[in-house]
C-alpha cells in the first residue's frame, strides 16, 4: 500500500519522528527503519522491555489521525481500475484500521482482497503475507507478481517464491537492487494491463529495468 498505491511518507515520517524524540532515539533513523514493516516490529526492537501493544496503539492512533499530505501514487488508481477486483490483493504492514484510513485519504475504496498486519503472525521480510495473498487469489506464488517499494517487502516477496517489481518511490535504487527484485520501475505509471483471460493477467512494463530473467 504505502509507496505503491498511497504516498503516506509525510505522515509516517512525522509520527515516527515524534515517537523517536519522546523515547530518546534518533528521529531520522527510526523513521527510516519503520518503513515497510509492522510498527510493532520496530517497537519491539527499540523498546524490548516496554508494553509493546500499548506503544503500538499509540503509534497507530497517531497515524490514523494524521493523514495530511496522503495521496495516491502516480498511475496506481488507473492501473487498479483496469484490473478485475479478484485479480489482485493488497498486502500491507499497516493494521486494517490504518489501511482503511490511508486508502480513504488517498481516494480509494477498500479492496475486495486485503492482507494486513492484523491478519498475520509474521510480518515482512517473512513470506507469510504474500503466501496468504497468493492463497486468497487462488494462484501459486510462483505465478504472482509482487509490487514493493522497500527491501523488506522485496525480500518477503522473493521468499514467498513470487517475482517482484520494485518501485523507486521510497528508497534509493541501490538498496532496492540489493534485495533482489526482478525489475525496478519508477511507479505504477510504468505498468499497464495487456490482457486478462481465464483468470490470468498479463502486464506490460515500460521503462522498467530488468535485473533477472523473467
Amino acid at each position: 500500500m504505502d509507496g505503491v498505491l498511497v504516498d503516506s511518507t509525510p505522515s509516517v515520517s512525522r509520527v515516527w519522528k515524534q515517537w523517536a524524540r519522546e523515547h530518546g532515539f534518533d528521529p531520522e533513523h527510526v523513521a527510516h527503519v519503520a518503513q515497510g514493516r509492522p510498527s510493532i516490529t520496530t517497537i519491539r526492537e527499540l523498546l524490548p522491555n516496554a508494553d509493546h501493544e500499548a506503544e503500538n496503539r499509540i503509534v497507530e492512533r497517531r497515524e490514523i489521525e494524521d493523514v495530511e499530505g496522503t495521496e495516491a501514487c502516480p498511475g496506481a488508481a488507473g492501473l487498479l481500475a483496469s484490473l478485475p477486483s479478484d485479480g489482485w490483493v493488497l498486502v500491507t504492514s499497516s493494521t486494517r484500521d490504518l489501511a482503511r484510513a490511508r486508502l480513504r485519504a488517498a481516494g480509494y475504496a477498500t479492496p475486495k482482497l486485503i492482507v494486513t498486519s492484523s491478519d498475520i503472525t509474521h510480518g515482512k521480510p517473512h513470506p507469510e503475507p504474500f503466501l496468504k495473498a497468493a492463497a486468497m487469489a487462488g494462484a501459486p506464488a510462483s505465478e504472482c507478481i509482487v509490487v514493493e517499494d522497500t527491501p523488506v517487502g522485496i525480500q518477503a516477496g522473493k521468499a514467498a517464491g513470487c517475482r517482484v517489481l520494485a518501485l523507486r518511490t521510497t528508497m534509493p535504487e541501490d538498496l532496492l537492487e540489493g534485495a533482489g527484485p526482478d525489475w525496478i520501475a519508477d511507479s505504477l505509471a510504468d505498468v499497464r494491463l495487456v490482457e486478462a483471460s481465464n483468470g490470468e493477467l498479463r502486464l506490460g512494463l515500460s521503462g522498467a529495468k530488468a535485473l533477472k530473467p523473467a
